[in-house]
């Protein structure tokens, strides 16, 4: 009958190991989409501000959007090429390089395409409070909103570029 005793004990010991390992489990994963989201959320704020970087540097008095990220990371409209970017991030919640919102030929913004629930409800940055209602992270935009100058018309609205 002891040996049944300990038995049971070993036994009940390794269910509660396994629950814990499955909380932990649980709890680890809830902190690593935490650590993408805040990626994203700074990756892609880097995308916007070397846009509208771009936009201000331009040389001449029509101002210009990037075509491509490779402008943004080389800027060769000047004689020595400016770097808007520092690199080309991937999307740190798809691994792969994020979608592209244009505006005609030029891009205006990124965003990622996974279409997965966002932890992060509250406490955005004033330009991101739409993020709020997000229901997945493809609709969590970065988007260089045009200055727009006193009688000028409204352009066409941005369109999304997958890679």
């Amino acid at each position: 009958p002891a040996r049944g005793l300990v038995l049971l004990a070993v036994l009940g010991l390794l269910v509660l190991a396994g629950a814990a390992a499955l909380l932990g489990a649980q709890v680890w994963a809830t902190v690593m989409q935490r650590e993408r989201e805040a990626e994203l959320l700074f990756a892609g704020d880097q995308y916007r501000r070397a846009i509208e970087s771009y936009w201000h540097a331009s040389p001449t008095p029509v101002k210009t959007l990037p075509t491509s990220i490779e402008q943004l990371l080389a800027d060769d409209r000047f004689p020595r090429p400016v770097r808007h970017l520092r690199r080309a991030y991937a999307d740190p919640v798809t691994g792969r390089p994020f979608a592209l919102i244009r505006l005609g030929n030029g891009i205006v913004g990124v965003h990622s395409t996974d279409r997965g629930t966002p932890l992060k409800r509250s406490g955005f940055a004033p330009r991101y409070l739409d993020f709020e209602q997000a229901a997945g992270y493809d609709q969590w935009r970065f988007v260089f909103a045009l200055p727009r100058r006193p009688g000028a018309r409204t352009p066409n609205a941005p369109r999304n570029d997958t890679p």
